[in-house]
């Protein structure tokens, strides 16, 4: 089974294209290191929650929405190499003043594949 790498990212509104065009020069650099798959979705019905929601798990703010996005990846062993490799390229690429969203509150992990249909 897949292993998945899964992310929430708070972006600016007015930073969304600049966010895009990131995330399309990004992909083909994670697929040339052994992802199957990147995928970039834009909060379009994200209601805020009374306990707990993405807005407050990534301590939305007015004016931002939520980016939900997964990388898949062959096994967690390919991940590992992998992710690596493709950060390394993007550190060489990327200045930290053109990243278009706040790092600090994005969330992350990595999960095992437990079903696939």
């Amino acid at each position: 089974m897949t292993y998945v790498d899964g992310f929430l990212i708070p972006v600016v509104d007015a930073k969304r294209e600049q966010y895009r065009k990131l995330a399309a020069e990004c992909a083909p650099i994670f697929k040339k290191h052994g992802a199957l798959s990147v995928v970039e979705c834009w909060g379009d019905d994200v209601p805020e929650g009374k306990v707990t929601s993405f807005p407050m798990a990534v301590k939305l703010e007015p004016g931002e929405s939520v980016v939900f996005s997964w990388i898949t990846w062959p096994s967690k062993e390919a991940r590992d190499t992998g992710n690596k490799a493709a950060i390394d390229e993007l550190h060489e690429m990327m200045k930290e003043d053109e990243i278009p969203f706040d790092g600090k509150r994005m969330i992350f992990g990595g999960f095992e594949a437990i079903v696939e249909a």
